[in-house]
């Protein structure tokens, strides 16, 4: 089924104006507008002004936000949120130098030597959303730094738990932590259970990592991630819950940015991207996501953080145009 056949109307045109600030994404993602002049001129446009440039033109250029350090402080305007954000937007090492200092920034201040990121530059301040959204992120803006294979590693392996020792282990040189505290999605945020939050960051990043670059423990750590996304039906979000007896009503927020907080629309996100989107354990989610739009093929933001963060990105309950692109890349993508 052609993604586009599943709309109520055609979002495109209101999408690829010229005012438009995913114009760039939209071209690049649901056209597949060949790298050109067209493209170029437009990646180039998004950079500079709109989101993009209000969030550059706030770094230090050292190549940090607000203060120095692994950049998790403040919420969520630091270093870590900023380049998160970026990521989302599309924004580019290749367009712009500022965002290449920016992640040799996070690289030399937030990453431990065992390849985690951390909030304390200590391999003790590190949790699968931060690891996940961070190894994503700085692949989507175009980092190549050596370093991202051993964050990758870690990343794999803290799933499968293969070489890592339990957190009671506190002299053994690779272990668990408070926080990240155990194999397959393990957090203490989450009363020691899975947290399919953090779970849908790590697949997001393992989806971004390029094919031929897994390594065995990538694979299985993608196996079991997958297997564990899609147990029960994914658009009923029924995961380990440490704190209450329902799921977050998030689930079913649509937003934008998204930080730890996740939906239902970046679950599948994330495993579409592993080539899950014709599993049947899918279907249900995917239903969601189609009965949620307007009339015009458009989605509304249900999930901000307007006033947080350094760019608001529209009214809640409106149609907005960077939930409708997250939206349309992922039906396009399952098709």
């Amino acid at each position: 089924m052609s993604w586009q056949t599943q709309l109520r109307g055609d979002p495109l045109p209101w999408l690829l104006d010229a005012e438009s600030p995913v114009r760039y994404l939209a071209l690049r993602d649901l056209l597949d507008l060949p790298g050109g002049t067209q493209l170029a001129a437009a990646r180039r446009a998004a950079h500079a002004a709109g989101p993009i440039a209000a969030i550059l033109d706030q770094m230090d250029e050292a190549g940090f936000w607000v203060e120095p350090g692994p950049g998790y402080s403040p919420k969520y305007r630091g270093s870590v949120w900023s380049v998160i954000t970026l990521a989302q937007l599309g924004a580019s090492i290749h367009e712009d130098a500022r965002v290449g200092r920016a992640c040799a920034y996070l690289l030399d201040h937030a990453l431990a030597p065992g390849g985690q990121f951390s909030t304390n530059h200590a391999a003790s301040g590190t949790a699968d959303c931060l690891q996940g959204n961070l190894c994503w992120a700085l692949l989507e803006l175009g980092c190549e730094d050596p370093r991202l294979e051993t964050a990758f590693d870690w990343l794999a392996r803290s799933v499968t738990g293969e070489g890592i020792a339990p957190l009671t282990e506190r002299d053994a040189p690779v272990r668990y932590y408070a926080g990240k505290c155990g194999p397959l999605f393990a957090c203490g945020a989450n009363n020691k259970l899975p947290c399919a939050w953090g779970g849908v960051k790590v697949m997001l990043a393992l989806g971004r990592w390029p094919v031929e670059r897994r390594t065995p423990a990538i694979d299985r750590a993608i196996a079991q991630g997958a297997a564990f996304l899609l147990d029960g039906d994914p658009a009923r979000a029924a995961y380990p819950n440490g704190w209450a007896d329902k799921p977050s009503g998030n689930w079913w927020k649509f937003g934008f940015p998204v930080f730890y907080v996740t939906d239902l629309l970046q679950n599948v996100e994330a495993l579409v991207a592993l080539d899950y989107g014709r599993d049947p354990r899918l279907a249900d989610a995917l239903d969601f996501i189609r009965e949620v739009q307007d009339a015009d093929g458009r989605w509304a933001l249900e999930y901000d953080y307007t006033g947080k963060a350094w760019v608001d990105f529209g009214p809640k309950k409106q149609p907005n145009r960077w939930v409708t692109l997250r939206a349309l890349r992922a039906l396009k993508r399952a098709g």
